[in-house]
Order: structure tokens, then sequence, then C-alpha cells
């Protein structure tokens, strides 16, 4: 089971008859186990390796994520460096209904005070990452009305001879790329120690132009890594883990997009008021693991973590004017659809309206800490056989900072120097949360039933910008009940039904915020054969008391979170991999796969005739109206070859058109109700179709050569409109480059 929650397990220890385990018992262990064990998960999940994202030269967690049916990830900038992801139809704006965790560890600056914080791990240096969804609810919180995503960093190599791994390619737009690490485990009379050394970077000056400053927009990511770990000599089999990671990130990104006539005669232009935007942030994360097995039956894990997040964004934030009589628009969006605003942005001449820019700095520190664990315990009663586990966590997190306007006045088409105004308190938000589920396999014959339940305290207090202190308490309550049936010994039917449950922050309960809850229905069939496996699922979700994303709303705050009605999500998922290669015996590979979604995301229950504009990319939303950037169509396909030598492949994704905010092609309206000023969030977002190409020689034992094109055919296209108007995905590159192994 996963070493998810720490619960008391002195009762249950006894005295026990100490086996033996294999050096994979004891191994760091995954939400759903290696790839194999997922056949016989309650939910459904896909599990990705670096295997199968590494060697196409993927970075970017959309890319990745196309083999993985039912999980969409809207990519802001073209790098992946902010993605949104989305599973099943949920709101996929920062990841926020999602719970996010690094080797079961969760990742996310502040995932209670401040669920919609800007942060993904970097998929690029991961040895794998799983989606779960369906039976998520019962293990994984607190957001858990989408599911699970868990990012599996590189484990230590267990053979005694240190293990060596680099991998470097340079590209098109100065893109450089590094994966490196060194490791291995030694066995000594002290019991079994292992290490392991990385370092990952990625840089690039990027394809995006600032207007009269002759730039790109390019991004520096740097991040160190070492881990340990010590398995004691003795009779209790146990095992000891230290992680400490960090993160560096400098990007010339912008939260302001293009209007879309310049997007179609550019796709790679940025406004000269972009020119001062910059993004640089830091993470420290580490945790110190226990896992032990006293016997066969019985498995005891827990963690101790700590994670801090620090970053500052400074961006363009709005307009401002003192011609009374011809007033620019204050919000970006609205002002890229406005001729005498959008002229301010461009830093073009526009006579008699001259007007004036806005930079918001808006730093924010979050920190995360906890203590968390659980127990399993194998028995069997009546003829049944049971995997009973229960977990506990402790968890408490912090998310507060400041915001620091800079006016830039335009006059004449001239830029001025900026004035900074002192920097004004967004607020603190804190949060202390106790968590705590149980869940029985209870398994007879070819049945395997598995109900759990899950639990959550939150105590709460918020810091307002005027100073004032507020406190509030509430529960979250999840659960479900999940079953695997055995066809045959290659065939499994599995389905179930789970509450799912989502948190507001602390400013949101305050404000009588009520918490988000899903009540989701699965029922699937997988298999696998030699050199194949599929899955085909089909999903029904309801949700209630949907909190609507903040991403456009005025304020400069930790805003609170606000409730916009109910919606509902339905659909089919189908994964299918075969390798004909390997199936006929043959001394080379032919691996293909294709993943297809299909989903129907509305709105179904709005608290009067439509939701305000308050409600972000929400707003405008009313029954019957499509949920924002949830594709009706997303497929993924591609074909292969491996030989002794060669390597290569050819895959595409898909994704149908989808809109920008819950307004769809309506016409946009005041909160009032009367029309209001049109904005570029709003509107149509195209289907995109991309190729990519990939192949490697090995020249030697110990090195590879690798290379590839991505987006061979140059498709560019709106990606999305959030925050702040319409940009496009990356254009054609082209990456060469080797790795080495030893």
């Amino acid at each position: 089971m996963s070493s998810l929650f720490l619960i008391a397990a002195a009762p249950m220890l006894g005295a026990q008859t100490v086996t033996t385990p294999t050096a994979a018992q004891l191994a760091p262990l995954t939400v759903t186990g290696i790839a194999p064990d997922a056949f016989l998960l309650p939910g459904s999940a896909t599990v990705l390796t670096a295997d199968d994202f590494r060697q196409r030269g993927y970075t970017n967690l959309t890319q990745v994520a196309a083999q993985a049916p039912g999980v969409f990830v809207r990519d802001e900038d073209g790098s992946g460096n902010f993605p949104n992801i989305s599973i099943r139809g949920v709101d996929g704006t920062r990841s926020t209904k999602v719970t996010l965790m690094e080797d079961g560890i969760l990742t996310a600056p502040s995932p209670y005070s401040a669920p919609n914080a800007y942060y993904s791990p970097k998929v690029a240096r991961m040895s794998g990452v799983e989606f779960l969804k369906g039976s998520s609810q019962v293990m994984y919180g607190p957001q858990t009305t989408g599911g699970a995503v868990n990012f599996l960093s590189t484990p230590i190599p267990t053979g005694a001879t240190p293990g060596f791994y680099a991998r470097l390619t340079y590209g098109s737009f100065g893109t450089f790329f590094n994966q490196t690490w060194l490791g291995a485990t030694e066995t000594t009379e002290a019991g079994r120690f292992g290490y392991l050394v990385e370092y990952h970077r990625q840089s690039t000056d990027g394809w995006r132009s600032v207007d009269g400053v002759g730039r790109r927009s390019g991004y520096e990511l740097t991040e160190p890594m070492l881990k340990l770990s010590w398995e004691p000599a003795g009779g209790l089999r146990q095992r000891f883990e230290l992680k400490v990671g960090g993160t560096e990130f400098d990007a010339d990104e912008s939260y302001a997009g293009v209007a879309e006539a310049d997007l179609a005669a550019n796709p790679d232009r940025r406004y000269a008021s972009s020119q001062f935007d910059r993004h640089v942030a830091e993470h420290h994360r580490t945790y110190l693991k226990w896992i032990a097995e006293p016997d066969s039956s019985l498995r005891l894990e827990s963690a101790l973590y700590y994670n801090r997040f620090e970053r500052t964004w400074d961006k363009v934030d709005g307009l401002t004017t003192t011609d009374v009589g011809n007033p620019l628009r204050a919000n970006v969006a609205e002002a890229l659809m406005h001729a005498p605003s959008l002229a301010v942005l461009r830093g073009d001449l526009f006579v008699g309206n001259d007007g004036a820019f806005f930079t918001n700095a808006a730093f924010r520190e979050h920190e995360s800490y906890g203590w968390q664990g659980s127990v399993s315990k194998r028995f069997e009663s009546g003829g049944l056989k049971h995997e009973l586990t229960g977990g506990l966590r402790v968890h408490r997190d912090t998310a507060g900072g400041t915001n620091r306007r800079t006016t830039y006045g335009v006059d004449d088409g001239a830029i001025g120097a900026g004035v900074s105004a002192a920097a004004t308190s967004a607020g603190l938000q804190e949060t202390l949360a106790t968590a705590v589920f149980v869940e029985d396999s209870v398994r007879f014959g070819a049945l395997t039933l598995r109900p759990g339940v899950r639990y959550e305290f939150l105590d709460m207090a918020n810091t307002t910008t005027a100073g004032a202190y507020q406190t509030v308490d509430t529960e979250l309550a999840a659960g479900g009940l999940g079953f695997t049936y055995e066809l045959t010994g290659s065939e499994t039917l599995f389905g179930g039904l789970y509450r799912g449950t989502a948190a507001a922050n602390p400013s949101g309960y305050y404000s009588g915020t009520r918490s988000e809850s899903s009540l989701g229905k699965e029922l699937g069939v997988r298999g696998r054969g030699t050199g194949s496996s599929w899955e085909l699922v089909a999903f029904h979700t309801d949700f209630a008391d949907l909190i609507a994303p903040l991403v456009g709303v005025s304020g400069g705050g930790l805003e609170p979170s606000r409730n916009g009605g109910g919606a509902e999500s339905y659909g089919l998922e189908a994964l299918a991999r075969y390798d004909h290669g390997r199936a006929k015996g043959w001394g080379y590979g032919l691996p293909a796969y294709v993943s297809l979604t299909w989903t129907r995301a509305r709105f179904t229950d709005i608290e009067g005739s439509r939701l305000g504009n308050s409600a972000g990319i929400f707003a405008g939303g009313r029954n019957g109206n499509e949920i924002p950037y949830v594709p009706e169509w997303k497929l993924a396909a591609g074909a292969g070859f491996e030989t002794a030598d060669w390597n290569g492949s050819v895959d595409l994704a898909y994704s149908s058109a989808t809109w920008g905010t819950g307004y769809n092609g309506d016409v946009r309206l005041t909160d009032a109700g009367a029309v209001g000023d049109p904005s570029a969030v709003d509107g149509r977002v195209p289907s995109l179709l991309t190729v990519d190409l990939n192949l490697g020689y090995r020249m030697t034992r110990n090195l590879k050569l690798v290379g590839g094109v991505q987006n061979v055919f140059d498709r560019r296209e709106i990606i999305g409109r959030a925050p702040l108007g319409a940009r496009t995905n990356a254009p054609r590159t082209v990456f060469v480059g080797g790795e080495v192994r030893f």
C-alpha cells in the first residue's frame, strides 16, 4: 500500500515471526505500485514511466499526459511551466481540484490554505507519473473531486556498483536539457546504505519576441536532489529514506495575452508592456520516511515532510487613465478588445488617448509540513481474506505575501519610467488539518470489495489585507466502495461509487463558501496479455457546490473561494497498448498505443440564471453550458520500433475545441445583468492536432544518440485564454543529443 498516512501501530505488532522480504518489498512505494499492480486496482489509473516520455524528448506535462485517458492539461506558456490539470471534467485551473503529490507526499505549496497556488512538479526530472481516478477519494486528499496525481522522483539504484545516467540535448531557440544522476546501494555489517545525487537543468531563449525590446521570453530551471537510504541489519526488516531537493526557476513570462488578430499575424508576439514581466520561484522539499515489515502480513509506513515555496511574479496587471471622457479598460483581458486600451498595451501611438499600465509584483510565500503514515494488516476471517489499511496525517500549511504596483505611463507611443508604490499585504491564510482514513480489501473467490472512508478536520485562520484576524473550522468527509472481479486470469471487471470533496481556502470558509463535493460512478474492464494491455471505462460524476476558480477575478490578495452551483460530467475512456514484435517473440519490438477520451461536462444546477463575472473562468456559466477547457474529444496514438541498436516513434495528439469561460458563445454581461465589455478570456479555444517524431541510435553499450522533431507540421493555435488573453502553443522544435549510462 502507499506510504501516505501515519497511524499508531504498536497495538498491532505483538509477537511476530520475522520473515525475509525481497528488496522490492522494502523499496519506497508509490500510489498505485509498480505498473503491473494497477491491474487489480478497484479504480481507473494510468501509470507512465520515463521510458514513455523521455526518449520522445517530452518535458511538458501536456505532452506526457496525452496518453492518460480522462486527464486534461491546459498549458499556459507552451513550455509546460504552468500546467492546469483536470481529471474527468473537474475544473483544472492551477490543478486546484486534484491532489498533487511527489513520492506520495503532498507537494502543492499550500494544498489547504491556497489550493490555487501556481506550482507543479517538473515532469522531465521524474522516473514516472501516476494519474489515479475513482478510488483516490478514499486514501488521497484533500482535493478528491478530481483525483490524485503522484510524481515519482528518481529512485536510488539497488546495485552495489555505482550507476550513472546523463541525458543532454540541445535544440531550437537555444533550448538545453540535462538530467544527470549517480547512485548505488552497498551492503555493510551495519546494513544496506543507498545514495543518489541528481542534477536537472532546463533553459531556453524562448520563441516569443517582445515588441521593441529584441529579446525572447525564455526561462532557466535548476533542480538538484539528494537521496539517502539505510536498511539496518538485524531482526526487523526496515528502511529509512531521506530526500532533500530544490528548485530555482526564473522565467520572462507574462499573464497578459495578445489580441487574436495580432496572434494570427504573428503567433510569437508579445506586447511592449510585458517587457518587465518576470516570474522567479524557489522551492525546497524534504522528507524522512520509515518503512517496516515485522512479518509478511504487516507493513508500517511513516513520513515526516517539509516544503517551502516562494515566488514573485511581476506582470502586467491593469490599465489606468486620466481621460474621463474616453476611459481605458482597466482589466487587461478587456483592454485587448478595446482599440485605445490595446494601443497602450502595445506601446503604440494612439492620438488623443495616452494612458498608463501597471504591473503587480505579487510575492507569495508558502510553507507546509506534517507527519503521515499508515499501517496495513493482512489476515483471514470466516473464509474471507482481508487487507485492512488505516492512516493518519497531521498537516499544517500557510500562505501569505505582498503586492507592489509599478505604473508606467505611455505618452505618444513611448513607455516612461516606472513609478513604484509601497508594498501592500496580500493577507495570510493558515490551516491545521487532521486526516484519517480506513480501507479494507475483502476477497472471496474472484471478487474483491474495497469499502473505505476518509475524514478530515480543518482548523483554519485568515488574516485579511487590513489586518483583521478570522478563524473558522470545517470538516471534509469522503469515501466509497470499489470492487474488482477477475473474469479470467487476464481480464478484470472493476468499478465503484465514491464521494469526493474539495476544500475552499480559509477566507472562503469564513465568507460562507461551502466545500465542493462530488459523487462519482465508474465501471470498467481491463485486460493484459503477452505484449499487450487495455482498459475501457465508463464514468459519471455529479458535482455540487462548485468552487469557482479565481483566475481573472480582481483583487490582488489571497481572495476568498466562491461557490458556483453544480455540474455533471460523464464519458468513456479507453487505452490500448500492443507490441506486435514482443507478442510474436521476435527479436525486435513494434510498440503501438491508442488513448481515447470522450467527455461531456456541463453546468447543471446554477444558483440563479447565470454565474457572475466574479466566478473567474466559470463566469457566464448557466445550465447546459460547457465547463471551460474540458474538450469533448481527446486522442493520442503512436507507433514505433525497437531493435538492439535503433528505436523511434511517431506520436500524434488531438484535442477538440473548448470554451474559454462559462459564457461559451454568449454575450458577456455585467454582474447586474446588463451587456458588459467584451473580454479576451471569452470565446473559442480551437481544436489542435500535433505530430511528433523521435529517433535513437545506440553507438556503444554506454552511449546512445537521440533526436527528434516536435510539432512537425508547425501547427499553431490558441491553447488558452486565461489568465488574461489568448496565447499559442509552441512552434516546431528540433532537438539532438545523447544519453550516457553506466
